[in-house]
């Protein structure tokens, strides 16, 4: 019960303390096979882990059955939790039968306005294999791009994806932006160099955020391939890896949520 109170205190933190009224809170989560493998207690779980966030970017929806549903699930019960939630689901990349997911955004409507209901990218449909998606929100009346993107394996040749992406955004987008993802591609290699010269910066440097199946020597973390990017326009306040782990003996349960933490970004639009 104390490690249970504490993580929850921890969650508290990232986005409550020393926040302001302009600020918002995104999340970026790869939650792995996101669909009718989640049951009620692990959608709660998740929901509790993401509820102080004000837009969340999820990636590997499933595609088949469940995968839809599962977002609506999450969202009816983030309803239930004290503030207004929506949501949208991309329709499945366009991809071969085993790499195919969705994308989705969940957000709270109180300060977040949408017009409709975002895009998979097909300019990018032939370069990326899971192509991403656009979602357009408006803030206080300013228009922020938010995308949503997950790379193909580290041993597919992910920059490739990555370099097509990057310069898309630079060239066709020119309202601020948010990169929100799994980039399989750690932000310090060099295909990150001209979008960062760019502008463009990260909520977090040198922090992994992927589980192993099994601890190691008490260490549970393996590769840092998930970010945000956010662009000039942008103000980082804070950003961070959501650790919902902690402990080494939750390490199986928390697996069944994810093989990955969540990223979060705090800002404002400038």
């Amino acid at each position: 019960m104390i490690k249970r109170l504490l993580l929850v205190s921890t969650l508290f933190l990232h986005f409550s303390i020393f926040s302001q009224a302009d600020e918002l809170t995104l999340i970026s989560w790869n939650i792995r096979d996101f669909g009718k493998t989640k049951n009620n207690e692990e959608l709660n779980r998740i929901a509790e882990i993401v509820r102080d966030a004000d837009i969340v970017a999820i990636q590997e929806v499933v595609a088949g059955f469940g995968g839809a549903q599962g977002v609506a699930k999450l969202s009816d019960i983030l309803n239930r939790k004290g503030s207004k939630w929506d949501y949208v689901i991309s329709d499945p990349t366009n991809s071969s039968k085993y790499v195919t997911e969705r994308y989705a955004f969940v957000w709270k409507t109180k300060h977040i306005k949408i017009k409709n209901r975002g895009e998979l990218v097909a300019a990018l449909d032939a370069a990326i294999d899971r192509e991403p998606y656009l979602m357009h929100f408006y803030i206080k009346g300013k228009k922020l791009a938010v995308v949503n993107f997950h790379s193909r394996p580290f041993d597919k040749n992910p920059e490739a994806e990555i370099k097509a992406l990057t310069s898309h955004i630079q060239d066709s987008l020119k309202s601020p932006v948010i990169l929100a993802g799994d980039f399989n591609v750690d932000e310090k290699k060099p295909v990150f160099d001209n979008f960062k010269k760019a502008g463009f910066t990260t909520a977090i440097s040198n922090q992994k955020t992927t589980l192993k199946r099994a601890c190691s020597k008490k260490n549970y973390l393996n590769y840092a391939i998930d970010n945000v990017f956010c662009s000039k326009e942008i103000r980082k306040v804070k950003g961070g890896v959501i650790d919902f782990v902690r402990f080494c003996e939750d390490l199986e349960k928390a697996r069944k949520l994810s093989d990955h933490l969540p990223v979060f970004l705090r800002f404002n639009i400038r």
